[in-house]
Order: C-alpha cells, then sequence, then structure tokens
C-alpha cells in the first residue's frame, strides 16, 4: 500500500499570508516610488499686450522666468517668439470663458517641462517687447504647479500694459533752426506691434495723443496730434522758440495713454537749436 504524502494545513495557511504580505509590501513600495518621485510638468506661458495681439518676433517677443518662491531658485528661464496669434480670433470673436483664445492658431509662447516632486508655488515674470528697451514693460503672478499636472493650450497668459510710441519727425538730436515752422511726427502700435489708427481694431479715436515742446523740464506748449493716412503717423505742427530762449535746446514729447485699458507710452527726444537763418545775399 503506498502512503500519500500531505502538507500540513497550518503551513499552507501561513504560507498564503507570507505571500499576501510580499505583495502588500511589493505594490505598497511602488505606490510611494510613483507618489513621491519627480513629476514631468510641462507649462506653456503666453505674453500677450494688454488688449491687443501675442509679443511675437516682430518686437522681439518676451522674455519668461519661473521662479520657486520659497527657495528663490530659477527653475526656467526663456524667450518667448513666434506669431502674434490669430487677429479675428482674439480681437472679434465672442468666446466662452474655458474655449482657447491665443492657441487657436498659432502664436508665440514660452514652453518648458519642470521635474516637480511637490506642489510648488512658483512666481513667473515676463518683460518685453525686447526689440524695444525704451518701451520695456514687466509683469508676474504667483500660482501653485502640481506634479504631472499640465499647463497648455492658451496656458498661464501675462499681459503687458502699455504703446509703443516712436518720434519719427524731426529725427532725434536733429538740429532745428529758431522760429521754423517744423512738424512732429511720430508713430503709435500697441506693444505686439499692431497699428493704432482712426475706425481700426486698437481705435485712437478712443486714445488720447498729443505731443509736448518742453525748455528743460517745463512744458511750453501741448499739440494735439491728428492721423495723416499716408505716413500712418500723428502729426502737428509747431514753432521752434528763437535761440537765446532755449540756449541747451528743446525736448519733443509724444504721450499716448487709454484710461479705459491702462494703456501708455511715450517717446522723447532732445534738439539743439541754431540761430535763425540768415537771408540769402542780395546778387549786384
Amino acid at each position: 500500500m503506498t502512503r500519500s504524502s500531505s502538507v500540513p494545513g497550518g503551513l499552507i495557511f501561513t504560507l498564503t499570508l507570507l505571500l499576501c504580505f510580499l505583495t502588500i509590501a511589493t505594490s505598497q513600495a511602488l505606490a510611494d516610488s510613483s507618489l513621491n518621485g519627480h513629476q514631468p510638468t510641462t507649462v506653456l506661458v503666453r505674453v500677450v499686450a494688454h488688449g491687443a495681439m501675442v509679443l511675437g518676433s516682430e518686437v522681439g517677443g518676451a522674455r519668461v522666468t519661473i521662479t520657486d518662491v520659497a527657495s528663490g531658485h530659477i527653475l526656467a528661464t526663456g524667450l518667448q517668439q513666434g506669431e502674434v496669434g490669430d487677429q479675428n480670433q482674439i480681437m472679434r470673436t465672442p468666446h466662452l470663458m474655458e474655449e482657447p483664445i491665443y492657441s487657436s492658431r498659432p502664436s508665440a509662447s514660452f514652453t518648458t517641462t519642470l521635474e516637480l516632486q511637490k506642489p510648488t508655488l512658483v512666481e513667473i515674470s515676463a518683460e518685453g517687447p525686447l526689440a524695444y528697451p525704451a518701451a520695456l514693460q514687466k509683469t508676474s503672478k504667483t500660482l501653485l504647479l502640481i506634479p504631472g499636472q499640465d499647463l497648455t493650450n492658451d496656458g498661464i497668459v501675462l499681459h503687458l500694459h502699455g504703446y509703443l510710441v516712436q518720434i519719427e519727425r524731426p529725427k532725434p538730436r536733429e538740429a532745428l533752426i529758431a522760429k521754423d515752422d517744423v512738424k512732429l511726427r511720430a508713430s503709435v502700435r500697441t506693444l505686439s506691434g499692431s497699428l493704432v489708427r482712426p475706425h481700426g481694431d486698437w481705435d485712437s479715436r478712443k486714445i488720447r495723443i498729443y505731443g509736448e515742446v518742453l525748455i528743460g523740464d517745463r512744458i511750453i506748449e501741448r499739440l494735439q496730434m491728428f492721423y495723416d493716412e499716408g505716413s500712418r503717423t500723428f502729426e502737428a505742427p509747431f514753432f521752434v522758440p528763437s535761440s537765446n530762449e532755449v540756449p541747451d535746446g528743446i525736448t519733443l514729447r509724444v504721450i499716448a495713454t487709454d484710461l479705459s485699458t491702462g494703456n501708455s507710452g511715450m517717446d522723447q527726444a532732445n534738439y539743439p537749436v541754431f540761430s535763425e537763418r540768415l537771408p540769402p545775399k542780395s546778387v549786384r
């Protein structure tokens, strides 16, 4: 008669429990690794001219910096370059809050992927337009980034306020003749480079645009400026003071301001003033 071998029931129970504990421990180790490790987190930032288009390559783009608020450590920095976006979508199309505005078609942005281990409070700052240092504006906002939670599509939108104002005539440092009738001419654009003009998306009729003539720090004349379609600039005539009044020359300043949007911009330049022209010599 053959005797069959058998394993005691108590031993089987013990082995089963041991296997269960090993399985639980392994799954917890895997879970701890995925929950507490660094997770790639993509952040897209888009710098926009307030009430206008995206700051693209045409105006030099913008510099974006992401900083860890707690440590002060810079997590990422770089340039926004690209296109200004779809003007029809951005400026003329009604949209719901969650609908994309700037990403419906290609537009400039800055994108980075951060390795985050825990929720991190960051400051995202931007400055631009980089091609126009005299009109450079800065802005920032703070927000909490969650590991693994990407911020894409329109991304984090930062608005820069201001206008690009440039005196076109007379050219800076150009000598003026005392008592001459001179035309001041200046261009006005949004920070994204879009032209400001009457009846446009950026309607100059809603913006106060004026010039000033200064001697030192004193304004001696304020000029009402009118749009000229041919040159696409704003113009105003003025008389140059006599040279004995302005031994150090004069300053011309052009200001554009819109109280409804908070956008303002300015340009100014200095000009030496020469004495009156001598009358032509008579020919005998």
